[in-house]
């Protein structure tokens, strides 16, 4: 998993067994002559004509593709629809590449991330969904739910060429952890804002003197920065002010200097790693496994992660959910909005038969494709316990779900209920779930931009990001005074972050006017 405020993408690996020329025929088929209603989101019937897609979408090694899934079976008994499904052999990238370039896609391609989609779309290969959502009225219901996420689908041109998820996004969530046992143990409380936090650390390190009490592993480029400036009712980058509807650079804010004198204290009195800008996972891990490190800051599941194996040799060994701190004086007790997926499906401009593969998209977004998606059939994947859905003993974990009947793969949702894998988690996890969204910062989607706006961007944005990343560690790592601050601002001002404001509300704008009714 990529940890990005702004896209976020599953990291999936790739099998080559199945693997298949990208330049096979991709053409749609259907075994009796199609009506043109594309009615494919109800039950199959006696009569109802039946379709076949053909569909790429990478697969993973840890749960690779299998045509007799569970998952293909219920989609096709709810659709009437087949799926022909092509594994790419390499990277998914390069497959797509040449499919575009060859003018031979298949009707649905599983794209990886957003930009990508955009990026084909504009070009042509991707049909507009928003030209046919008057034929797709369970999307129609849904954007009318979700518009935030919808609008942040838009690309540039004002049209949208890749389907959007939602409550997928949930295993990207990001929150604070802390050794419980470790606090119960020293008679310490959970900090509820960051002076605490320091009294909290610096207590700590006396009690273990060879630990760096707070430990994360996100400090290249700054990644750190996008889950501590929440809690000093920031951002890390350029973002809406919700109270105003001002954008505004959050790196040149006084409630950003703040967060960054904290840090500066923090690495001066060893209360962080000495190398947090280059700390590795493997490394991470080993803090967090140990008595080197009490509280992080990184993904939910990091909690079963951690207990489960730890448990074993140490049974009070317990990382559990932390509120985030409130910066101080003008802070929040907020965690970054990162629970979002930018990948999905897309249909190509080129297929016979557009129209029928978006109605069969839509099904996704119904109630009962949501339910299929989430958690199968009943009996055969999840039990009832009176209104309650519970995932049956079978399945040690989502991964062992996955592999055996296809639920949750590339290909097979848009629209998760969550609840669906929290049942097969622990009930500390599933505890932690219901306390982190009381914490929930705003949605900031970033607003896609055109061809102009992204040059403006890759090149005056760069500098911009450049010169913070930079300056920002020197101050953190003292070979620069805090007392520069105003001198650091001054410089990103002349660097253009006036140009780079004023594009991103252009493009915001844009994305805001694109009607979805």
């Amino acid at each position: 998993m990529k940890i990005k405020a702004v896209s976020k993408a599953v990291a999936i690996g790739l099998i080559t067994s199945l693997a298949i020329s990208s330049l096979v025929a991709c053409t749609s088929k259907t075994e009796t002559p199609s009506t043109g209603d594309g009615a494919t989101n109800a039950p199959a019937t006696a009569g109802q004509t039946k379709k076949t897609f053909s569909m790429m979408a990478e697969s993973a090694a840890t749960w690779p593709y299998t045509k007799d899934w569970l998952i293909w079976k219920l989609i096709e008994e709810k659709t009437g629809v087949t799926i022909d499904m092509q594994v790419p052999a390499g990277k998914p990238e390069d497959t797509i590449n040449l499919n575009v370039a060859s003018g031979n896609m298949p009707d649905i391609t599983f794209m990886t991330n957003l930009t990508l989609a955009n990026k084909y779309g504009q070009q042509g290969a991707l049909a507009n969904i928003l030209d046919y959502k008057d034929q797709m009225p369970n999307f129609k219901k849904w954007m009318d739910k979700y518009p935030d996420i919808a609008k942040a689908n838009i690309a540039a041109d004002g049209k949208m060429y890749l389907f959007p998820n939602e409550g997928f996004g949930e295993t990207n969530r990001i929150i604070w952890l802390y050794r419980e046992d470790v606090f119960k143990k020293n008679n310490l409380a959970a900090p509820k804002n960051y002076d605490e936090l320091y009294t909290v650390l610096k207590k700590l390190k006396e009690l273990y003197p060879k630990s760096y009490p707070l430990t994360f592993r996100t400090g290249s480029n700054g990644g750190i920065f996008s889950h501590l400036s929440p809690n000093f009712a920031t951002n890390e980058g350029y973002y809406t002010d919700e109270a105003t509807k001002e954008v505004k650079y959050g790196p040149i804010e006084e409630n950003y200097k703040t967060m960054v004198s904290y840090l500066s204290k923090f690495y001066k009195e060893g209360l962080i790693p000495p190398d947090w800008l280059t700390l590795e996972t493997k490394q991470w891990q080993d803090q967090m496994s140990t008595d080197q490190a009490f509280i992080t800051i990184d993904y939910i599941g990091r909690i079963d992660f951690f207990n489960k194996a730890l448990r074993k040799d140490n049974p009070a060994y317990n990382l559990a959910f932390m509120a985030p701190p409130a910066g101080i004086p003008d802070g929040k007790q907020q965690n970054p909005y990162t629970q979002i997926v930018e990948s999905g499906m897309t249909v190509s401009s080129k297929s016979k038969n557009v129209k029928d593969v978006m109605q069969f998209i839509d099904f996704f977004y119904s109630e009962d494709g949501k339910n299929i998606a989430s958690w199968g059939k009943e009996g055969e994947t999840y039990t009832l316990d009176g209104a309650k859905k519970k995932m049956k003993p079978d399945f040690i974990d989502v991964a062992d779900l996955r592999k055996k009947t296809g639920l949750a793969t590339n290909g097979t949702y848009t629209w998760i209920d969550y609840d669906a894998h929290l049942s097969m988690a622990t009930p500390e996890l599933q505890a932690a779930y219901v306390e982190a969204r009381k914490y929930d910062g705003p949605y900031r989607p970033q607003p896609s931009y055109n061809e102009k706006e992204f040059e403006i961007m890759s090149t005056v944005g760069t500098a911009i990001d450049k010169n913070r990343s930079e300056s920002i560690a020197k101050f953190i790592l003292g070979t620069a005074s805090m007392d520069d601050w105003a001198k650091y601002v001054d410089g990103a001002k002349k660097l253009g972050v006036q140009q780079i404001i004023d594009t991103y509300k252009a493009a915001k704008a844009r994305a805001s006017n694109v009607n979805l009714k």
